[in-house]
């Protein structure tokens, strides 16, 4: 029996693809080529294992092969085939040929690869592009690429696990997020805060989870798989075009067919609707655009007169009851949004940057009735340099709908928990656990009021909150003075005595050294 393909072995061949765009254009651009690529070798080996077990099943009758493979998870036009592009692939017009075949791909699967709106995942990619360099170098590269991805089998049967594909899908997303300059605040949640923050809201079997601002989808995957089992629905929305489309393209990877990934502003347009109502979660969890500019109304002489204007004081769903955070600072929008979508026994978990928690004025006014109406739980704080892009400290807020008599808050102080790493700081599995377990034991009622550990978690009345002015700045409760060492004064006093003689004899063995040498 021939040796399965392994997670490595998908990495190493998609690694080697990357080289064939290096230098040619930014790594942010080519991830979208490369991912695409490994999504439509995906789709055509399956397709062919399956057709291979249905000409078998019906002893090769190739009408009732056909028939049974249109109600598959995807139809493939022969001309989208991964096999079809690497037959044509010194074809002179390769780009063009790939980018027929993304169209009728998309075409023929409207309803799963394409928007409410009709966009389709592949509309932003261009294998014709001029980016790719002039027509022979192009077709020279493209090529490249076919041969590249013609070295592996990625057919079900010939995979080590399920997850392998998904999992060298996540490896490359997380690559170039460490290698693609961030902007507008939005960091790549890296995967060990994303396994931490599922493990924090774990989900019950049957559970709704969402991700209103889901990125590529990396942390509401690891939401879903916390679970346990398969018994849960994803829901997701994502403002960036290209974003969304990795999103859509994970989510296939990964196996989870029936997830809804909405592409539109959750703030200003949220897709995820029951009816003229906002969806109800089990679980939502985020990581948003920190401190997003300019996330809600947008003046007049800046709006596009084409566009509907969006007013937060006259939201039609009512998000922003609690008050309206500043122009400037959507931290609070998101999180309001993500409570107002919580179901009765709902609970959130968001990453913020360190001003959430104790910046004043609306934000101050918004954070001090979502104390007073007991949903916070518990407060956060992250080692620095977690994030690709950034270097500034984050936090993790949870909040819980279902809090009940308990209306005290945990604070952690993580920050010292981490391995240290050349480019990044990293949590590991320890520093997951002890967060979690601690967070587990307040949950289940098990830790009073006051210090937990020295320096690490801390349990906070809600009148120890209310002096401190709703403000949750963590050295407010967890104490991590450090007292330095007494210095005894005799001691170095002694020592100063003790190294001016020894200079004094230097100096005078020094003076008779020049002495001599004058003479």
């Amino acid at each position: 029996m021939s040796k399965k393909i392994s997670q490595s072995d998908i990495n190493r061949v998609v690694w080697k693809a990357c080289d064939t765009f290096r230098g040619v254009i930014d790594p942010s651009q080519y991830k979208d080529y490369i991912l695409t690529m490994l999504f439509l070798k995906y789709v055509s080996d399956l397709h062919k294992e399956i057709h291979k077990q249905h000409l078998e099943k019906y002893k090769g009758d190739i009408a009732r092969t056909e028939r049974a493979m249109k109600m598959e998870r995807f139809i493939l036009p022969s001309n989208s085939t991964f096999d079809y592009l690497y037959e044509n692939r010194n074809d002179t017009a390769i780009g063009e040929l790939i980018d027929i075949a993304l169209t009728d791909l998309e075409e023929a699967n409207r309803e799963k690869l394409s928007s409410e709106d009709g966009s389709g995942i592949f509309r932003n990619i261009s294998f014709n592009s001029n980016n790719l360099g002039d027509v022979k170098d192009k077709n020279s590269r493209l090529k490249n690429l076919l041969i590249d991805f013609s070295n592996i089998d990625l057919t079900p049967s010939h995979l080590e696990d399920n997850d392998v594909i998904g999992d060298a899908y996540e490896y490359l997303i997380g690559f170039f997020a460490s290698d693609a300059g961030k902007k507008a605040g939005e960091f790549y949640t890296p995967s060990e805060v994303s396994t931490l923050l599922a493990k924090l809201t774990k989900s019950k079997p049957g559970s709704r989870i969402c991700d209103p601002t889901c990125g590529s989808a990396s942390l509401l995957i690891k939401a879903g798989k916390e679970v346990g089992s398969d018994d849960f629905s994803l829901y997701g929305q994502e403002a960036n075009g290209s974003t969304w489309a990795l999103a859509v393209m994970n989510m296939f990877l990964h196996g989870f067919d029936n997830a809804t990934i909405r592409w539109g502003d959750t703030i200003r347009n949220p897709k995820l609707k029951e009816g003229d109502a906002l969806m109800k979660f089990d679980t939502v969890v985020a990581n948003p655009p920190f401190s997003l500019d300019k996330w809600g109304k947008v003046e007049d002489k800046e709006e596009n007169k084409a566009s509907k204007s969006f007013d937060p004081e006259e939201d039609q769903y009512n998000r922003f009851w609690r008050g309206i955070p500043s122009k400037s600072k959507g931290d609070w929008a998101f999180i309001t949004h993500m409570i107002e979508t919580l179901n009765e026994q709902g609970k959130a978990g968001v990453v913020v940057p360190h001003g959430v928690l104790f910046r004043g004025s609306t934000e101050g006014k918004i954070r001090q009735k979502t104390i007073e109406e007991n949903l916070l739980e518990v407060v956060i704080g992250l080692p620095s340099n977690l994030f690709f892009g950034t270097g500034i400290p984050a936090a993790i807020l949870i909040f819980n709908k279902a809090k009940g008599n308990n209306r005290d808050v945990l604070f952690i102080d993580a920050s010292q928990q981490f391995e240290n790493g050349k480019n990044q700081n990293k949590l590991r599995k320890v520093d997951i656990e002890k967060i979690v377990n601690t967070y587990r034991q307040f949950n289940a009622g098990k830790l009073k009021p006051g210090i937990d550990e020295q320096k690490f978690s801390y349990v906070a009345t809600q009148e120890e909150i209310i002096e401190n002015d709703f403000n949750l700045n963590i050295p407010r409760y967890v104490d991590t003075f450090e007292e330095e060492a007494e210095v005894d004064i005799i001691n170095v006093q002694q020592e100063i005595e003790k190294l001016e003689a020894e200079l004094k004899i230097v100096q005078t063995e020094l003076n008779n050294y020049l002495k001599e040498f004058t003479n």
